[in-house]
């Protein structure tokens, strides 16, 4: 079996590796929990909501790939199977049922806020193993806030 060399010394990777697998398993997680909420979002708010979570599922969806990618570029094999994300994922997750659009904004946010600081702290972690990566993260989290802004400017007072 052939392995990608990683271009980062063994120390960057140790790093690196390890903020790469956790923000994919939060990306795949966030991924669910949108899909699990657009299924069951039930109130006034239903359609535009509904859409909403699609473009959180989307945007988290494409950025596991690249992250995935960038960690099998390095040499580490990303790990996205069923019992990993079950057995790993830390976010704030959706109950079983049907959902109230307040309940599901209200989720979003907190969940998005959760993925946000832990994502935050990779960057930390990865500025000087690896700004490449840094880099990524950076993106991921922009995106991710925008999300998050999305959907607290939902449930504010009138």
């Amino acid at each position: 079996m052939t392995v990608v060399k990683s271009t980062l010394s063994d120390k960057a990777l140790g790093v690196t590796g390890p903020a790469l697998q956790d923000t994919l398993v939060d990306l795949l997680g966030l991924s669910l929990i949108g899909k699990q909420a657009h299924w069951n979002i039930v109130g006034p708010r239903f359609r535009s909501i509904h859409l909403q979570l699609d473009e959180v599922v989307a945007t988290a969806r494409a950025h596991s790939d690249t992250v995935a990618e960038r960690a099998a570029a390095l040499g580490v094999p990303p790990d996205g199977r069923p019992e990993t994300i079950a057995a790993t994922f830390a976010l704030p997750g959706t109950k079983d049922g049907w959902l109230r659009d307040t309940e599901v904004v209200e989720l979003m946010v907190s969940t998005l806020e959760a993925a946000i600081a832990r994502l935050r702290e990779r960057i930390a972690a990865t500025d000087e193993a690896d700004p490449v990566t840094q880099d990524l993260l950076i993106g991921i989290t922009a995106d991710l806030e925008k999300e998050r802004w999305m959907f607290a400017a939902e449930n504010q007072p009138r």
